[in-house]
């Protein structure tokens, strides 16, 4: 059996979790999950202002902190936190490992190959199209504005990186579950072909990508009976050979394992569930079975898989015009109706002013953020409504323009308003997300180890 272990679900993450899983009990196995698919763009625009970017920074501040259990407690650690630079995040936990008097006491695996933007032009002309998965457009109708391409690889480079000796194993984009699975397969032997196991291997990765979300974070079900969020504790995988293995937490820490809350987990962006794609084969969502084993530990046993598809799934980010977002709060008496008046009033002004806008989005928070108008008129009057209007443009100044009609009303408009925050609100850039698919002949992922 080995215990894995993740301490972050996203690149902002508490930045104590880490830290209290190291030092709260046995682990073999630390993870941490940086990226999200908007993160791999924000880290390369990073490396293009500064070439030793374009990594999630937090980690080599989280490997200076926890150094110590690391090395003496022969902890390995598993990452994405190379985003766009892997080498320039091996570089820089090189550094702090020196730092703190652990140098030459380590292996650092690096898996790269996954970013393919040098390439995409070359792709394109030998016919992979990189249709984009939603709507079914070819990359060529956006190629001018593609920031960057990147594959999804799977857990064994990881584990081909563990074998070599790696106690820390940095990659670029990877398939969020393979950082748990790759530890798996290097330390059960699992193969190519082993599907049941694979999937199983899989659906553990799952249940902890989230971090905190699989122990009671964000869970609908009986929330507020979840003991001591302040002290909430992270999730561990305790991982058998044969496929089966458990969730639970450190002793004494906050939150609750139970099959309810981490059945949420498992529906959690998963699409159909028979089919759950990922780089190392295809989980059945629909063969788990749940079982409460005892106090904060719930049993997964008959996961079932089928064979690897012969595609990775690729993260294309591409830049799609220019968006700002200014707030209003109206206050009692009659708050909804000044809100909603205000809107009307800011979008009749737009179109005096003739602005090329692609669209402009209302919400009222107090009363429809959340739902829209599927949640009906309020049933009472609202003590306040604050309007959060928004605009979006491929015309930056046309976005500029929409910005400065919003200061005016505070004096123009209806009464009451107070909040103002469209003052300070900017012009952003919009990075819109374009999924597609390339075949695995077409890209080979690079495993390097090196003594830190």
């Amino acid at each position: 059996m080995i215990r894995i272990a993740n301490g972050s679900a996203f690149w902002g993450d508490s930045a104590e979790a880490p830290l209290e899983l190291l030092r709260g009990g046995p682990l073999d196995y630390l993870t941490l999950d940086y990226l999200a698919e908007i993160t791999m763009s924000i880290l390369q625009k990073l490396k293009a202002r500064d070439p030793r970017a374009g990594f999630a920074h937090d980690f080599p501040a989280m490997i200076r902190r926890g150094a110590r259990e690391i090395v003496e407690h022969g902890v390995k650690v598993v990452t994405n936190a190379g985003g766009m630079n892997p080498a320039g995040c091996r570089d820089a936990v090189a550094a702090v490992l020196q730092a703190a008097g652990y140098g030459g006491r380590m292996k650092v695996g690096v898996v790269t190959g996954d970013d393919i933007m040098p390439q995409l032009d070359q792709m394109l002309e030998r016919g992979m199209p990189f249709t984009n998965m939603d709507t079914g457009e070819p990359l060529s109708a956006i190629r001018s504005r593609v920031q960057s391409a990147n594959v999804y690889f799977g857990a064994f480079p990881i584990a081909d990186a563990l074998c070599r000796g790696a106690a820390i194993v940095i990659t670029g984009r990877c398939n969020d579950a393979a950082l748990a699975l790759g530890p798996m397969v290097r330390e059960f032997g699992w193969k190519a072909g082993d599907w049941d196991r694979l999937a199983a291997g899989t659906i553990a990765g799952h249940v902890i990508e989230c971090g905190a979300q699989s122990t009671g974070g964000n869970c609908q079900a009986e929330w507020e009976s979840i003991p001591d969020f302040a002290g909430i504790g992270y999730p561990i995988i305790e991982a058998e050979s044969d496929g089966t293995f458990v969730i639970t937490k450190h002793p004494g820490t906050g939150g609750r394992v139970n099959v309810a809350g981490v059945t949420e987990q498992l529906l959690y962006e998963i699409g159909d569930p028979k089919s759950y794609i990922t780089p190392d084969g295809i989980a059945d969502f629909t063969t788990i079975r749940l079982e409460q084993q005892g106090t904060d530990r719930v049993r997964f046993s008959g996961i079932q898989g089928r064979p690897a598809t012969d595609s990775y799934k690729v993260s294309i980010s591409y830049s799609a015009g220019f968006k700002a977002v200014g707030t209003l709060v109206y206050s009692w008496p009659d708050a909804h109706k000044k809100a909603r008046a205000a809107d009307q009033i800011l979008r009749r002004r737009i179109e005096r002013l003739g602005l090329k806008l692609d669209t402009v989005h209302s919400e009222f928070a107090g009363v429809s953020a959340c739902h829209g108008e599927m949640s009906g008129e309020p049933a009472n009057e609202m003590a306040e409504v604050v309007l959060r209007i928004g605009a979006r443009s491929t015309e930056k100044t046309a976005v500029e323009r929409f910005l400065k009609e919003i200061v005016p009303i505070a004096l123009n408009g209806p009464p009451s308003v107070t909040g103002l925050n469209a003052g300070r609100s900017k012009v952003d850039e919009i990075v819109a997300y374009w999924p597609a698919l390339v075949p695995k002949s077409a890209v080979t992922p690079q495993v390097e180890v090196v003594d830190v």
